[in-house]
């Protein structure tokens, strides 16, 4: 059996999507594939609800920002499940869609800031988990939910039908920059742009986006040193591309979400933002 470094190691890297267990591969730890596939039978004996388990051996990435290199463990040999998550369901496909319950409370810290009647815009929607909770718990009028990823986008017209929001989030396929550019100007309360790797070049289109005066909820990667302000970082980068495009930063305050890698977080900028003039 494994050590227990080995083990407390590995759990610490263990996602649970449904009835599929994923394990990122530790970066180090001189753990084998036979170390692993332990592992996956362990789980499958000790959690019943898990059906099949997996190895991400690398990171998530490309255009459509999925997980690359999937191997499996142990159990049934399918990638397909159903996601829960706050009294929502969501069909999704690990080798096509990104998805992580890591984001669980995230989502519903965003879905209890928004207030009646507003219009949100989701410029990164993957299968649409924030803009489904948000339809769900909050009452906005409409929530345009924008993907790139055809699978992603197939899959998030689905959820959205199985948890009967048709009349208030409305899916769209493709780059949010030309969307917002040609349907969207000047249209939302609220912008979500929950892709670290895009979400700075792309704030210029989320302030398109934006009546005049709104939220953003800007998600980076930023690294990590005790003492070195990395939450005040965040919040200076945000500020710095709002005031390059005319606009202003009101307010802003950031928090982390989850680290990403060593020395390495995934933070959120919650940002009221006015255009000067």
């Amino acid at each position: 059996m494994l050590g227990r470094d080995k083990a407390a190691l590995l759990w610490k890297r263990i996602d649970i999507i449904g009835d599929i267990a994923v394990i990122k591969k530790p970066i180090h730890g001189g753990v084998s594939i036979e170390d692993l596939r332990l592992v996956a039978g362990e789980l499958l004996r000790r959690l019943p609800h898990v059906r099949s388990v997996w190895l991400a051996t690398g990171p998530v990435g490309g255009l459509f920002k999925v997980r690359r290199d999937l191997l499996h463990l142990a159990g049934e040999k399918r990638t397909s499940t159903v996601y829960r998550e706050h009294g929502a369901e969501f069909l999704v496909d690990i080798s096509k869609v990104f998805i992580t319950p890591r984001l669980s409370f995230e989502h519903l810290r965003v879905a209890r800031l928004v207030k009646p009647g507003e219009t949100v815009v989701n410029m990164f929607a993957g299968v649409g988990v924030f803009s489904i909770i948000i339809a769900l718990k909050s009452r906005p009028s409409k929530v345009y939910s924008i993907d790139i990823n055809p699978d992603a986008y197939r899959l998030m017209i689905e959820n959205i039908r199985l948890n009967r929001v048709e009349d208030v989030v409305e899916p769209m396929l493709g780059d949010s920059a030309r969307i917002v550019s040609e349907s969207l100007r000047g249209v939302a309360d609220r912008v979500l742009m929950p892709l670290p790797d895009l979400a700075l070049d792309y704030i210029g289109h989320a302030l398109d986006a934006l009546r005049g005066r709104g939220w953003l909820h800007v998600y980076l990667h930023v690294d990590y040193e005790r003492g070195k302000g990395h939450l005040r970082r965040a919040c200076k980068l945000v500020e710095a591309e709002v005031e390059r495009r005319g606009w202003r930063v009101v307010e802003a305050k950031a928090r982390v979400v989850r680290s990403v890698g060593p020395k390495l977080l995934q933070v959120v900028v919650d940002a009221v933002v006015r255009r000067d003039g």
